[in-house]
């Protein structure tokens, strides 16, 4: 889906040197917005058939419906995805869960989906996900595309490794989307990574780890990756990331946009937990792969293993981590309990 840009919930600055992750308890999270659509606005381009709509709170939103002709799940996806990478510091739209009542659907004109084989309905009222637009109706403000010369000048081009980590964790399918902000105080574009539908392979939610899939189609946006130290401090907080702070984002999506399975959602959830330390094999895949994507990628001719994430080492696995096996016995694949929950911690970025 290519949408407008709503505000980024991260900062989109470059980048400075983080060796040490800020954690934070995740009781100070930031609840997830609820807002209640009143108008709208036009259909979006895209694959989901979303609409633009204006909502309670004053803002315009990119609303995704569940009757959506991709996948009830996508929705969850959007929310669950969106989240983990707004708290590993990367620049994503803001997200939440947007009411869409029947009469603002039956309204002139009515809203449908389109189903292929010239069916179509009503678009689905009740709780929908929505990513958040905001900074008024300035269509130059915001580019769908960037020739590869002025995308090497993007303010946050260094994010590319952070997004490409992060769609090795969630196992993105797509091709990773992206929409490029200009900031009238500033000069030049900012990247910003939108449609995390495809994360978790759609709504199968299993995991089918290929080379090239969750790659940005311009290889010239990994042109800074000169080594695993380009992909921080993103890496790390993905290594680290806090299962509690993961299980409370889950447990926000309602319940109907995955069909109330609550066993699925808990499994996807520890699937995601152990998938933690096998990010640097994956993004090995692909930096092995004959698509040569890093072609600065500085090789080092030494026996000694790239550093990983303290919660992702351990003696007993560096056999498996040469062999590229992952690390599936290193985690623990339960939910914390709640004795658990005061020792927890979460990144803040």
């Amino acid at each position: 889906m290519i949408h407008p840009l709503g505000p980024l919930s991260q900062t989109d600055s470059p980048r400075t040197n983080n060796s040490t992750l800020a954690l934070v308890s995740p009781s100070v999270r930031t609840p997830t917005p609820r807002v209640k659509a009143i108008k709208v606005i036009q259909r979006m381009r895209g694959g989901s058939q979303s609409r633009l709509m204006m909502a309670d709170d004053g803002n315009l939103w990119i609303v995704k419906f569940k009757n959506n002709p991709q996948h009830l799940r996508v929705l969850a996806n959007e929310l669950i995805a969106t989240q983990i990478a707004e708290a590993i510091g990367l620049a994503v739209p803001v997200s939440g869960i947007i009411e869409v009542r029947q009469a603002t659907i039956d309204a002139n004109p009515p809203q449908y989906m389109d189903l292929g084989l010239n069916r179509r309905e009503l678009c689905s009222s009740g709780l929908q996900f929505g990513s958040q637009f905001a900074g008024g109706m300035i269509p130059l403000q915001v580019n769908e595309y960037l020739a590869d010369e002025q995308l090497l000048n993007a303010r946050n081009l260094e994010q590319f490794a952070g997004i490409l980590a992060f769609d090795k964790w969630t196992g993105n399918t797509d091709y990773r989307q992206v929409v490029y902000r200009r900031n009238d105080a500033e000069r030049g574009y900012s990247a910003v990574f939108i449609d995390q539908g495809g994360c978790f392979n759609l709504g199968e939610w299993n995991f089918q780890d290929a080379p090239l899939k969750g790659v940005f189609a311009q290889k010239c946006a990994y042109s800074p990756v000169t080594g695993w130290d380009s992909f921080e401090p993103w890496l790390s907080r993905v290594e680290q990331f806090d299962p509690q702070s993961l299980w409370e984002i889950a447990e926000a999506v309602p319940p109907e946009w995955y069909g109330g399975n609550v066993y699925e959602l808990h499994r996807l959830v520890e699937k995601l937990i152990g998938r933690r330390c096998r990010v640097r094999e994956l993004i090995s895949q692909f930096r092995d792969s004959g698509k040569v994507p890093f072609p600065n990628w500085k090789r080092v001719r030494s026996a000694v293993l790239p550093a990983r994430s303290p919660l992702c080492r351990k003696k007993s696995d560096v056999a498996a981590l040469a062999s590229g096996s992952g690390c599936q016995n290193l985690v623990n694949m339960s939910k914390p309990s709640a004795n658990d929950a005061g020792s927890s911690s979460r990144v803040q970025v």
